[in-house]
């Protein structure tokens, strides 16, 4: 592969896989590069100038590995340091996540959607933007839900307790009245079937990725399949963890050929183990 010709794709864990699985169905030519900073999980509940620290170092690295644009598949991180990381690395492309507001607010009939994310994104500045972009005339439900990222990277994706949780979060806003609800958090779309059952059929799940990987595909012009591309994955975690999720959650093909490898943390700066 030429240098700068692969996608790097980053998250705090595994949930930005969710994006993973969208951009590789639109672009299955283009190398993915993705990592997880396990370490560091979870950041929605960490300082915002730390988050735009991590964010800038991992960036740094995937470029160092070839990426020439970089996907941030984690609604925290795109809130918090997005800007900052366009301002850093001006010729790099940025796509980024953001709570998916705007079409719930267009389909919505009731008049009342409801958003599920971090506290960091509910109650940060991007959440409050969007309110006001696409708020108006309807009623936002936001729920911060601490917890249920940290299921998804233990693999609790249909347990009693991970139901319980979302039971929690939902029937508030259910009550309500919502019947559209859009997943703010790359991890939620692996609990999409939980969460369906949790709200029942009069409520639409929506998830962002899928735009997210249109917008990918228009900024990356993806070379010819000629043959299958060479997928990275990182952690910053346990490597010896992180393949068995990794198979969980995606094909099996894929982990097996796959390149998967840990990164470590240094004094502040990121780099191969």
């Amino acid at each position: 592969m030429e240098s700068g010709q692969a996608i790097g794709i980053f998250d705090s864990g595994v949930g930005g896989l969710s994006v993973w699985r969208e951009v590789a169905h639109l672009l299955p030519a283009a190398p993915l590069h993705y990592l997880a900073d396990q370490r560091h999980m979870p950041y929605g509940t960490r300082p915002f100038d730390e988050i735009r620290h991590f964010a800038e170092e991992i960036t740094r690295f995937l470029l160092g590995q070839g990426a020439r644009l970089i996907v941030i598949a984690c609604n925290t991180i795109s809130a918090v340091a997005l800007h900052h990381l366009r301002a850093q690395f001006p010729a790099t492309s940025f796509v980024g996540m953001e709570p998916a507001l705007k079409p719930a607010v267009e389909r919505t009939r009731s008049g009342v959607v409801g958003v599920i994310a971090t506290p960091v994104t509910i109650e940060g500045p991007l959440m409050a933007s969007l309110m006001a972009r696409y708020g108006d005339g309807v009623r936002v439900f936001g729920q911060a839900c601490p917890g249920l990222a940290e299921a998804v990277e233990a693999g609790q994706l249909e347990n009693v307790g991970t139901r319980q949780l979302l039971q929690g979060f939902l029937q508030p806003m259910l009550a309500q009245g919502i019947d559209q609800l859009a997943l703010g958090c790359t991890h939620y779309p692996f609990l999409r079937p939980l969460i369906e059952q949790v709200v029942g059929p009069a409520v639409a799940v929506i998830d962002p990725a899928a735009a997210v990987a249109r917008q990918t595909a228009r900024l990356f012009a993806s070379p010819q399949a000629t043959q299958l591309p060479a997928h990275r994955f990182y952690t910053s975690g346990d490597i010896d963890a992180f393949g068995p999720v990794l198979a969980r959650l995606l094909p099996a093909e894929t982990v097996e050929m796959a390149q998967i490898g840990g990164v470590t943390w240094r004094a502040g700066r990121l780099g191969l183990e």
